[in-house]
C-alpha cells in the first residue's frame, strides 16, 4: 500500500493546469496513425503540458479495440520518456473490462488511469462504488475518476466522491458537468491532495477561481500555448490577462464541444497535424460546421501567435 499512497501524494504537482485530452488520429485504412499521434504528444510536451490523456473522450475510446488502447499508451510513453505523465483512458460500463483495461494500461507504461462512471447501465450508487473499488484494486497506479453525466446519465454522488477521495487509490476527479457550484460545495471537505479538475473548457477559468486545480481540455489540443498562458497568468494573480485570453478561446471551445471530437480533429487538420478521419458512429463535420470552425480558428490566430512569442 505504501507505493500507492506515494503515487497519490505525488499527484499534487503534476495533476494540475491544462491537460490535453488527445484525439486518436486515424489513417485512410482506419488504423491509428502512430506518427501523427506521436507528433501531437511531442507538441504538447514542448508547450509545457504536465500530463497527457490518451484513449479517453477525445480519443474515441468507445470504438477503440483493446490492442489499440495499449498502442496509444505505448506510443505516448515512448515519446514522453518520463518528461510528462501519461493518463490512460481505462473506462468501461462492464467492470471486468474496466479492470482489464486498467491492467493493460499499466503494463503498457501509463502513469495513471482515468475511469469513467459506467454508462448506459445506470448503476445504483452501491454498484458504482463497487465498480470503482474493483478498478482501483486491479492496479497500483493512481485512479482519476471521470464524472460526465451528459454521457453516462447517472452521475457520481457527492458522498460517493468524498468516500473515494479519502482513499489513497484515487488521485482526483475530472468533472464534466460544468457545475462550478459543486466544487465550491465540496472543496473544503476533500483532502488537500485530491485534485479537482474540470472537463469543461468554457467554465475552466471559473473553476480555477473557485479553487479547482485545472482543466482536462479539448481546446488545449489546438492552442496549447494559450492555455498554458491562461493558467500562468491566473496563478500569478494577473486575472485580467487570464480572463482576456480565456474569452478569446471561448468561441472555439463552444464549437468544439458541439461536435466533439469531430470538430477537434478538423481543427487539428487545418493546422496540419492529422487527418480529420473519425470512426462511426462519429462522422466528419458538414460544410457549414467546417466553415464555423475555420472562422473561429482564423479569429484566434493573432492571439495565438502573440501568446506563443
Amino acid at each position: 500500500m505504501t507505493s500507492t499512497t506515494t503515487s497519490r501524494a505525488d499527484t499534487a504537482e503534476w495533476l494540475s493546469g491544462f491537460i490535453p485530452d488527445l484525439p486518436t488520429p486515424f489513417n485512410h485504412r482506419d488504423e491509428i496513425d502512430t506518427d501523427a499521434f506521436g507528433r501531437l504528444c511531442e507538441r504538447q510536451i514542448a508547450a509545457g503540458a504536465s500530463a497527457l490523456v490518451v484513449g479517453e473522450t477525445a480519443g474515441e475510446s468507445a470504438t477503440l479495440e483493446p490492442a489499440e488502447r495499449v498502442q496509444l499508451v505505448d506510443v505516448a510513453a515512448r515519446v514522453a520518456r518520463k518528461r510528462v505523465r501519461i493518463i490512460a483512458g481505462a473506462g468501461s460500463n462492464a467492470t471486468d473490462r474496466a479492470v482489464m483495461f486498467a491492467r493493460a494500461a499499466q503494463a503498457a507504461g501509463a502513469d495513471a488511469i482515468m475511469s469513467v462512471v459506467p454508462y448506459y447501465n445506470k448503476p445504483m450508487p452501491h454498484g458504482m462504488a463497487a465498480h470503482f473499488r474493483a478498478v482501483a484494486a486491479a492496479t497500483t497506479l493512481p485512479v482519476i475518476l471521470h464524472d460526465i453525466p451528459s454521457r453516462t446519465v447517472k452521475g457520481l454522488a457527492d458522498e460517493t466522491l468524498l468516500e473515494f477521495a479519502a482513499s489513497p487509490c484515487f488521485a482526483g476527479l475530472r468533472d464534466g458537468s460544468g457545475d462550478v457550484a459543486r466544487l465550491a460545495r465540496l472543496r473544503s471537505r476533500l483532502p488537500a491532495t485530491f485534485r479537482m479538475l474540470t472537463g469543461d473548457d468554457n467554465s475552466s477559468l471559473a473553476w480555477l477561481a473557485a479553487g479547482g486545480d485545472g482543466c482536462i481540455s479539448a481546446v488545449a489540443n489546438v492552442a496549447p500555448d494559450l492555455y498554458v498562458a491562461v493558467h500562468r497568468h491566473f496563478r500569478a494573480g494577473r486575472l485580467y490577462q487570464a480572463r482576456e485570453l480565456h474569452q478569446r478561446l471561448a468561441p472555439l471551445a463552444s464549437l468544439l464541444e458541439r461536435e466533439h471530437p469531430a470538430a477537434l480533429k478538423f481543427a487539428l487538420a487545418l493546422l496540419g497535424f492529422m487527418q480529420p478521419a473519425t470512426r462511426l458512429p462519429i462522422v466528419q463535420l458538414d460544410s457549414r460546421a467546417k466553415a464555423e470552425v475555420a472562422q473561429a480558428m482564423a479569429a484566434l490566430a493573432d492571439e495565438y501567435l502573440a501568446a506563443a512569442q
